[in-house]
Order: C-alpha cells, then structure tokens, then sequence
C-alpha cells in the first residue's frame, strides 16, 4: 500500500479517457499516479456509424440506433466502482469527474464512500435536490445562459441517445459549439478537441436519478473546481450545487477552487488544474 494517492478520471458526455491526457501529463511530471476511465460504450467500445464517416450519410445517421440506449447510470456506476476497487487495493482514492461525469462518480460516492479519499467535481453535476439532469435543465440559473444550443441529430426519444455530428463543416455549426464548450481555444485547437468524441450521449444517464446521498457520499472530503467562462454548466449553476451540496452537509462543505476557463477548456489550462489537484495529495 502507498501513501500516495492514484487519481481516477471519469470523463462526460460524447467524451472518452483521451479528454484527460494533458492533465495525466502535468500530473505524472509532478510524480503522480493517474487513471482514466472509459464508461462502458465509450472509448474503443464507442459506436462510430459508417454513416458518420467521410462522405458522411446524415439520413443513415439520423435514423441509426444508438448502442448506448442500452446503457444506463448503474452500468456507469458498477464500471467505475469496480476500478475504485481495484485501484484502493494500492493506496488512496482521488475520484474526479468533469461535466456528465458528476452524475456517475456521485453515485459511486453513495456506492463505496470508504474507499474514496476524496471526489472531486470539475465544473460537474452533482445532483442535490433534483434527481437528474434533465430535471435541472429547466431551473432559472442554467436556462438563463443557454442562448446558443447545438442540435441533435435524429430523434433522441427513438435512438435513445442524443446525438450530435461533431464532424459537421457548417460555419454556423462549428462557432456555436465553439461558443457553447471551447471558447478560449484557437479554431484549430477546437477542431481537434471535436475529433476526439464520439457521437452519442444514453437518454438514460440523461434522466437517471443521480442524487447524493448525506449518509454516505456525504462523509467523503470534496473539492468542487469552478470554471468561471464555462457557458455550458454556468458558473451561476455550479454555485447552485456547491451552495445545495454544503446545505446537505454542512460539516463537511466543498473545498471550492476557480480556474478561468470554458467548460473543456481546462485541457488546455492542464499544468494550473494539476497544481490544484496536486494540493489535495
């Protein structure tokens, strides 16, 4: 057993274990363990249509069933913990999620509270008072700064994913996703952060019951990083967890850090995210 914490990385939606490779990197220059994640469907399981590759067909790829519509928050849950396990066997816990990923490393907090040294949420969900995300969509502090939305690409209800083409050309396209995820990034640098997810995000993660719970997620030390030019989870609504989160447990409230960033931007800003994990060894 070491001393020495492994931080485990759970990324978000459409996204993989690439995400968090820069700030693996900054970490391991700073002589720490690191582990990313895939989610089940994800990574080299994800499901890329030929529809989706150059010549792109978008009639197919609207209309082709996701794989992920089979895959709900629990599998998320059981996937991680199981690594939380494994990874415990050698020392301490940090478990980070960025984004969608809060919905699963809080339901791993409630799963296996006594093996996790400390959660740690990067501009991620963490569901308090409403059971889900889709439930939050609606409150005041995130519909307020949607004013630009990326479209999906079929009918989620029927693919049972929400689906975007992340390949698309459209100018009008690739500036509002800029906008919404990656705003402080070059054009190219944007471009090749698209390049790395994948297309579908389950409707069943989307609207699963993801709340903490006070008797067990609760007793975990936690940090909430805030990324204060993020237009996709709005500072605003990251407050509102953090202010939900420490109404719950009053005795044991978010560590609280800032970083000026977009919602993936962080990737960019990963030597200044590393310092800050790298305190909470």
């Amino acid at each position: 057993m070491s001393a020495n914490p492994t931080y485990v990385f759970v990324h978000g939606s459409g996204s993989n274990s690439f995400l968090w490779t820069p700030l693996m990197r900054e970490l391991a220059l700073l002589g720490h363990r690191t582990l990313a994640v895939d989610l089940p469907g994800h990574g080299f399981d994800a499901q890329y249509p030929t529809s989706y590759q150059a010549p792109q067909d978008l009639h197919a790829l609207a209309a082709e069933p996701s794989r992920l519509a089979a895959v709900t928050l629990q599998d998320n849950v059981d996937h991680v913990a199981g690594i939380v396990r494994r990874v415990a066997e050698h020392g301490p816990v940090i478990l980070v999620g960025a984004s969608l990923g809060g919905l699963t490393i809080s339901r791993v907090g409630n799963a296996v509270p006594d093996l996790i040294s400390r959660i740690v949420y990067l501009s991620a969900w963490c569901c308090v008072k409403l059971p889900s995300l889709a439930d939050y969509l609606g409150e005041p502090e995130f519909a307020a700064q949607m004013t630009v939305t990326v479209p999906p690409v079929g009918d989620p209800a029927a693919l049972g994913a929400v689906r975007v083409n992340w390949r698309a050309a459209d100018p009008g396209f690739l500036a509002d996703a800029r906008h919404l995820f990656m705003a402080d990034a070059t054009d190219d640098q944007f471009r090749v952060f698209l390049n790395t997810l994948q297309p579908d995000s389950s409707m069943a993660v989307l609207t699963a019951d993801a709340r903490v719970d006070a008797a067990t997620w609760g007793t975990i030390p936690r940090t909430y990083i805030r990324l204060t030019e993020d237009r996709t989870t709005p500072v605003a609504f990251q407050d509102r967890m953090i202010a939900e989160a420490d109404e719950l447990t009053p005795g044991n409230p978010f560590d609280v850090h800032s970083v000026e960033s977009s919602h993936a931007g962080f990737i960019l800003k990963g030597a200044e995210v590393a310092a800050i994990l790298a305190r909470l060894a």
